[in-house]
């Protein structure tokens, strides 16, 4: 299993929202998610920077790659763009964090 960690970034005032959205997540979204074999997903709030904390195991981490080209994964981000830093595509702006520890 490989593991992968980033991190994302909220704009202000949108906790409850961002974790609305998320408890409402699309079953098309779970269901590709899972497709690309994602498992133990999880996203942290920093509630002091509004630093999302985000972390993931795969079986294969480059299947994650074909990810943008999905319409479903586009729309998601469409959707959250309004609440969180993004990129000219809508994806969300984010960081990859390197492991640095890890006791299995």
């Amino acid at each position: 299993m490989e593991r992968k960690a980033f991190k994302m970034f909220l704009l202000p005032g949108f906790e409850a929202e961002y974790k609305k959205r998320h408890d409402e997540i699309w079953p098309e979204l779970s269901e590709l998610l899972k497709e690309v074999g994602i498992q133990n997903y999880s996203i942290f709030l920093d509630e002091e920077t509004l630093t999302l904390f985000a972390y993931l195991e795969a079986e294969d981490l480059r299947l994650l790659d074909g990810l943008p080209a999905q319409s479903i994964m586009q729309k998601w981000w469409a959707f959250m763009g309004d609440i969180m830093k993004a990129n000219p595509d809508n994806s969300p702006a984010s960081v990859n964090l390197p492991a640095v520890f890890y006791l299995a």
